[in-house]
Formats: structure tokens, sequence, C-alpha cells
């Protein structure tokens, strides 16, 4: 469903000619002239067979020029462009050319799409054959490696008859803006997450935990050890008699999904292509699997009544969305999260804290993505996150290096080896220590690689609510 409603919508133009004369013989023409040529091999013997030569050629010459006058202009082809679902990291992207050939004769045509790099790496050319007044359409896919708005190019087209002596070259204005989204998950990618926080919620409903969170339940007598900032002094001066208010566990939490744009999360984690003979590298960015994450959990945490927020920051606040619930609010985060963009700079930690506790003085969950700067002095990062404990509950995800960690494990073979390992392990114990001390503050901490990302959080979140910690 939300791939249909984010998918580009269909752009059509008529074509032009893509140079001056737009006209030209195909190989095949010219391969019947050149063998014209065999008739000079007898005419060193007989002279007339030279003047075959040029029968041959003027023949040849006057055929190519019928067959390209025959061809329909190119004001006569209308081509079309449309997108069957969103472009989205890690799921291809089908595209559907369509021509609709006006003039007269059947032309088999070769197309050129020019899409940017963002979408396919080199553009590719595909044939298809149009007949007169009868669309034809061809249909291929790509495999969107960024983020973000892209700008596509012109349609180039050349087409010739079924006699392929002369061709005519043609160009259509298929200019659109497409924004690539982050990879989105199908509600069958999320079915054992939903059908868990389903149980968790008739669990809820069942028990009714009473005191655990601040919904308003019911009124009831005071009792000694009861909280005097939870008495109701209206309903006290009503009764003549203390009565204090009975809480129950909210059943709908405000979530925070705060992420870290800096120079920190530019890194790429590369991989092989899907396919097992592919050999091209392909990588996504840390801020790619962290907006990936990003969606699903607001997905998950939407379904589950929750309402979801989003912060996305730098040296400044780059996105910013107050907690709502429904589709409409998913859409608009989704798009906010394809406009992310990763800084070179490093990212301003307590500037994000300040807004966010400015946004969001209610107790909250805040899932906050981010990285460990390798620093001497304690990252402030770390600073911020404290500060969030005192008010809300953060789960908070360092997202590791695999790099780093193949090289602390790795067994060093020479001298430089043995000091790349041992600054890596460096690092690696440095890291370990700066979470497990934010995980005495009471936090939530995760720190794996960007493809464990997801799972690894969705089970976090539905842990927090099945626990009723915010």
């Amino acid at each position: 469903m939300i791939a249909t409603s984010l998918h580009p919508g269909p752009v059509r133009a008529t074509c032009e000619r893509r140079r001056r004369w737009g006209f030209g013989l195909t190989p095949r023409a010219i391969g019947l002239l050149t063998a014209g040529l065999l008739f000079l091999i007898p005419g060193f013997y007989v002279a007339r067979f030279s003047y075959a030569m040029l029968v041959w050629d003027v023949l040849l010459l006057g055929a190519t020029l019928l067959d390209g006058l025959r061809l329909p202009q190119a004001k006569q082809l209308i081509v079309e462009r449309s997108w069957s679902n969103a472009p989205a990291l890690d799921r291809e992207t089908e595209i559907e050319l369509t021509i609709e050939n006006q003039g007269r004769v059947i032309v088999d045509c070769r197309l050129t799409d020019d899409l940017p790099a963002a979408l396919v790496a080199e553009p590719a050319t595909h044939k298809l054959t149009a007949f007169p007044r009868v669309p034809a359409k061809l249909r291929y896919r790509v495999d969107p490696q960024e983020r973000g708005d892209c700008e596509t190019g012109w349609l180039y087209v050349k087409y010739r008859s079924p006699l392929g002596l002369a061709e005519r070259w043609a160009k259509a204005k298929l200019t659109q803006t497409v924004r690539v989204y982050p990879a989105l998950r199908t509600s069958d990618e999320q079915q054992i997450f939903l059908a868990r926080s389903r149980q968790i919620d008739l669990q809820l409903r069942q028990a009714r935990q009473r005191g655990l969170g601040r919904d308003f339940e019911s009124l009831r007598d005071y009792r000694e050890g009861d909280d005097l900032r939870d008495v109701c002094w209206t309903a006290t001066a009503r009764r003549g008699a203390l009565i204090t208010r009975q809480y129950q566990t909210e059943r709908s939490q405000p979530v925070w999904i705060v992420l870290d744009c800096g120079r920190l999360m530019r890194s790429r984690h590369m991989r092989l292509g899907a396919a097992p003979d592919s050999q091209r590298e392909i990588g996504h960015s840390k801020l790619d699997y962290a907006c990936s994450t990003a969606v699903a959990l607001a997905q998950l945490a939407l379904y589950s009544g929750d309402r979801v927020g989003l912060l996305a920051y730098g040296q400044s606040i780059q996105q910013r969305l107050l907690p709502g619930r429904g589709a409409a609010h998913l859409r608009q985060m989704i798009e906010l999260l394809a406009q992310v963009k990763a800084e070179s700079s490093e990212a301003d930690h307590l500037r994000a804290t300040a807004v966010l506790n400015r946004l969001q003085p209610r107790r909250s969950l805040i899932l906050w993505v981010t990285d460990l700067a390798e620093t001497a002095m304690r990252p402030e990062v770390i600073d911020g996150a404290v500060q969030l404990l005192r008010r809300h509950v953060l789960l908070f995800v360092a997202m590791a290096q695999p790099d780093v960690e193949a090289i602390a494990k790795a067994r060093p073979k020479n001298m430089d080896q043995m000091f790349r390992s041992a600054a890596a392990q460096e690092m690696a114990r440095r890291r370990e220590l700066l979470i497990a001390r934010l995980h005495e503050h009471g936090a939530l901490t995760l720190d794996l690689n960007p493809e464990a990302l997801t799972p690894s959080v969705l089970n976090q979140y539905l842990m927090v609510r099945e626990r009723a910690m915010v």
C-alpha cells in the first residue's frame, strides 16, 4: 500500500528530432554498399562490371531513401514512462516504457532511457517493435542505490522499418524528479513482529496493570502509602475524604526516532550483489540503514497504537516531525526520511538533546541511532544521552564498523598488521566501556552491524511495550 501511494507519476511527451537531419544509414545498408565493391574484382578484366557496381550503389541508395521517407516523422511518435512501484533501497523498481506509433509503417525501435546513477549504473538500450496506432510497451527493472531526489533525463529513440536500410533518430523530454526512499518493508516481512505486538496488546488489556503508567483509570479511597501527588482534591472536597487517582499503563505512547546525520554516518557498509556471480559491490551508508530501520519501527509502532515522531540532525536540525499517527503521518515521515542527508562535519548532539527535551517534556521512548567518535575525551553524544535518561526511556544504538571488527579479530602476520590489530582492539575496548557506562545509567544499548539493525530494534521496542517501561 505504501509503495503504491509513493510511486512517481507517469510522464508523457512527443518525440522531436535528435539532430538537425535526424536521419542515417543502418549497418545493413552500409554492409550492402560495401558488398558492391565485389564487382571490382571482375572489373579488372571486364570493364562493364565496374558499371554494375555503380548501378548497384544507385539502386541501393534509392531504396534506402525511399525506406527513410516511409518512416514516420519524430513528432508522430509519442512515448511515456511510468513506474509500477516506489523507488526504494534494497528493492527493484519496475519501469514501463510505452511508445505510440501514429505513422503507417511498422517500426523497430531501440530505446535508451537516460536515468541517473542513483537508479542505474549505466543506461541500457531496449528493443521494441511498434505497430501503427497500437501502443507498444516494455518493462525493465532498476535497483536504486542512493536515497533522495534525482532527475531523470531524456528518452532517446532510434527507429527503422522492417527493411532496415535507413533509420531516424529522435528524443523525448521525459524529465522528472524521482524520490528514492529508504527500504520499505511490507506487512508480510513484518508479520512476526505484528503478531507479537498484537499478543502484547491482548496481554496488557487482560492484565490492566495499574500504577505503572500515567493513563487515568479510576478513583478510589486514599490508602496509606499512596503518593500525595495522585490525590484528586476536587473529588476529596466533594466527598469529605481523601480520594486518590488510579492509573494504568498507557495504551498510546510517544515514540521518538532520533537520527544522527553527522560524518560518522557517511561510512558505507559494503556487500556483494545479490546475484551469486555478481562481482559489483553494493554499499549503503550507515544513515541509509538507520532510515530503513526508522521506517520499519514507525510502521510497527503505528500498528501498535503508539504515536511516532522524528528528529534528524547534523550541525542543525534537518528534519523534525511531532508525534502523530495514521497513514498520512507515516507517509510524511517516509518523505522526510528520504530527504535526510549525511553531513561532512560532526553532528551537534547537545543541540539535538535540548530540542528533543523541549518538544517532548513528558516521558517517552527514544530510539537514538548514532555512532561513537574515536576521541580521547568522552564523546558528546554520551553526555546528551545521559541528559535524556533523566526523563525518557532511551534505546541507544551504536552502529559498529565491520571492517574494524575484522581487523581486531584477525591474526597479524607482520609488524604492520600487528599495529593495526592493536589499534582496532583498543578502539573496540574503548567502545565497549562507553556503551557499558551508558547502560549503567539505565539506557537500553545495542552495538551491532548495520545489517542486523532493523530486527534488533524491533525486538527491543516490543520488549519495552511488553514490560510497560514507558
